[in-house]
């Protein structure tokens, strides 16, 4: 980068920005309240307000404007106990309003939103006897009048700072389709700005290089820009994500969803990858921030060129990219009454969940079906009343299916509350007059199986120690599990050491653990309707729930699990996603990939990725970053469906811990998502510490 992006990025990670916001959060309950406002008005209201609080900040070296002048707090729209009163008995998802979809960018860019204003107009008038419709329509529209409103007074403000350049692209965008790539990113920055001030949050960016490709295509055909120049607006805009991500909910800092993916096929099924594919790639290792995440979708046979990019990437220890097989994803999606133009065009989500840009009001986190836990209870039930390792197997089955139809139950009262804003950015709503809370074309809902491994092994255990070799008593194991292994050393040690494990390629325990999801797929299969008029999406991936289900967290479903059968005292985490447990020595990431390739992905295709940690020392050379892309060649041609990777030290994350403030950009990957680890809770920094101390054999 040059120095006037290196000067911008250092003032954003020095948080000057942040003194020029406002302390208190706008109210708007008692406006509302006295016009007797309802829900969808009082949501549109919202954006307006927000807008209009908003002070314009243009910076004298910025091209990409928009940082955010308001505090994290979004204002309520109701009174605390008139909110309590409408949503009693209902399941509000996590924050509440709607999060974690991804809106339709390429088309609100290729219209604009003066286009997106008149097809809102047109429904109003063909729908005019529908009441919902007409006062959905006019929500709509009082949110787009509310951005362009915004767009208006940052053009004012820069015609007054004598910055005629940014007045003009304000002056043409939103409200217009971009003609040039600068124009483009302009548009997409207030746009998906004014989803998170309406009270939305893991707002992605979708298949980035698809939608604004053309506009840059253009640019470079015309001579107005340069490779060069393209990457420096490029890299404005990734710094300008950076501005407000303190601000943003998640579970930890960085747990913000501003994810993008590139790659993969277009909707007709050619070839997508183009120079901005590459471009992201070399820009996010310019910046080297945690936003955005980027994911990589591949197949087996991806560019190698392309592979070597994107381990250049991991090898700034960043945790990303991620890696999407549409090999396996996209037939999947086909298989689950996706389109085959919607499959082809998936994105990522916050995490690694594959959603469908623009259409999709998918619900793709309702929770986590506990493995671990299932395990425990099926082996302790089994045990105890003298069966086989068919009845464990049995009793283990019979809780998957418990825990999947809980999580559906409570998400059988799900309530969205009205999103008049989003419902602009995807496809469908203005058109037929329905708010996006009432659903889209797709309305499924995903649930994870966490700490997979952790579960197999200690079947695998179980099968090899009590049942085959008959050197673990029964009792003796359960009392062993009851006293936390106080006492019982040898015996852990021998569930610890001499049973299968996962990661290791090891036929017994992989077996089971493709059975596990078997188990977990088939619970989810039995639902042929979540209530929404879609499907229960079973998933690989764990979340924050490594922590959660070890060490409890306050509203989990699940009781924290005590002592595991493959060695794992109480309170020691499981491992992140697809990955070995935490006591598990891996013989190697080609024998990691090995045990995980044999899930059936068909079935199973929520998404989770499987999680490697490399030392840095391993991207010494060209000749060993061309190894990594190797590895993610093998990957892909293995079968396995997602990949992350952390490169960091060990001693590094253990000096950090002790001295914060010499690692202020040390960046690692949590679970799905990247963060600064000085950021971090201690827990999440043990886990990770945890997770880089697994030793190869």
């Amino acid at each position: 980068m040059n120095k006037r992006l290196e000067a911008m990025k250092q003032r954003v990670r020095d948080g000057e920005h942040r003194g020029l916001r406002r302390s208190e959060p706008i109210s708007i309950v008692e406006e509302c309240e006295a016009e007797n406002l309802s829900w969808i008005q009082r949501a549109a209201r919202l954006t307006v307000r927000q807008c209009e609080a908003e002070t314009p900040i243009i910076g004298p070296d910025e091209k990409i404007v928009f940082p955010r002048t308001l505090p994290a707090a979004i204002p309520p729209l109701y009174p605390p106990q008139t909110y309590a009163r409408i949503t009693a008995g209902r399941t509000l998802h996590e924050l509440g309003p709607i999060s974690n979809i991804c809106a339709g960018w390429g088309m609100v860019l290729a219209q604009g939103l003066l286009k997106r204003r008149q097809v809102a107009l047109e429904t109003r008038s063909r729908l005019a006897h529908d009441a919902a419709a007409v006062e959905s329509a006019d929500c709509a529209i009082q949110t787009i009048d509310a951005v362009l409103g915004l767009a208006a007074r940052y053009a004012q403000a820069a015609r007054a700072q004598g910055r005629e350049d940014v007045a003009q692209i304000l002056d043409r965008v939103p409200a217009h389709p971009p003609r040039k790539f600068r124009e483009a990113l302009q548009s997409l920055r207030l746009l998906q700005a004014v989803v998170w001030l309406s009270g939305h949050y893991h707002v992605g960016l979708g298949r980035f290089d698809q939608y604004l490709w053309p506009y840059l295509q253009a640019d470079l055909a015309a001579g107005r820009e340069t490779i060069a120049s393209a990457e420096d607006l490029l890299a404005e805009f990734f710094i300008a994500l950076n501005k407000d991500s303190d601000l943003y909910p998640g579970v930890q800092q960085g747990d913000n969803g501003q994810t993008l993916t590139v790659g993969g096929v277009r909707p007709d099924g050619s070839d997508g990858v183009n120079e901005l594919t590459r471009m992201v790639l070399r820009v996010a290792l310019a910046t080297s921030m945690i936003d955005p995440k980027i994911n990589l979708r591949i197949n087996a046979n991806t560019d190698l060129d392309l592979l070597c990019l994107a381990s250049e990437l991991t090898r700034a220890g960043l945790g990303f990219p991620q890696y999407s097989n549409d090999d396996l994803v996209i037939p999947a999606l086909i298989a689950h009454g996706y389109a085959p133009e919607d499959a082809r065009d998936y994105t990522v989500a916050a995490c690694w969940e594959f959603i469908i840009p623009g259409k999709g009001m998918e619900v793709v986190n309702i929770g986590a079906v506990s493995m671990p836990a299932a395990a425990d209870r099926g082996i302790r039930e089994a045990l105890a009343a003298g069966g086989d390792f068919a009845r464990v197997l049995e009793c283990t089955a019979r809780d998957i299916r418990r825990q999947v139809g809980a999580l559906v139950e409570a998400y059988g009262r799900l309530l969205l509350p009205p999103a008049p804003y989003y419902s602009v950015l995807m496809e469908g709503c203005l058109e037929s007059g329905r708010d996006l809370s009432l659903g889209c074309k797709y309305n499924n809902f995903g649930v994870h199986g966490a700490g997979s491994a952790d579960a197999a092994d200690s079947l695998a255990a179980v099968q090899k120690l009590v049942f085959d070799e008959q050197s673990v008593a029964p009792q003796e194991l359960l009392r062993a599990l009851d006293a936390n292994y106080a006492g019982y050393d040898v015996l852990r040690a021998q569930l610890a050491n001499r049973a299968p494990k996962v990661g290791r390629n090891d036929a017994e325990a992989d077996a089971l653990l493709t059975q596990l999801f078997d188990l977990f797929a088939t619970a989810c299969e039995e639902i042929p309707d979540n209530g929404r008029g879609g499907r229960i999406r079973p998933g690989t991936g764990s979340a924050m729930y490594y922590v959660w289900l070890a060490r409890g967290h306050e509203g989990m479903r699940e009781p924290v699990v005590g002592a595991t059968a493959n060695g794992r005292r109480q309170g020691d985490f499981f491992g992140a996603n697809l990955a070995p447990a935490h006591n598990a020595r891996a013989a190697g990431p080609t024998a990691v990939l090995q045990s995980f390739s044999h899930i059936d992905y068909r079935r199973v295709f929520n998404g989770g990725p499987i999680t490697l940690e490399l030392s840095d020392t391993v991207f010494r050379d060209d000749q060993a970053i061309r190894k990594v892309a190797l590895l993610v060649r093998a990957f892909a041609r293995m079968g396995c469906q997602q990949l992350q990777f952390n490169t960091v030290q060990l001693d590094t994350l253990q000096d950090a811990r002790v001295h914060p403030e010499r690692h202020r950009n040390l960046i690692v990957r949590v679970w799905g998502w990247s963060a600064y680890f000085t950021d971090l809770e201690t827990e999440y920094q043990e886990h990770i510490i945890q997770r880089q101390m697994h030793t190869a054999v």
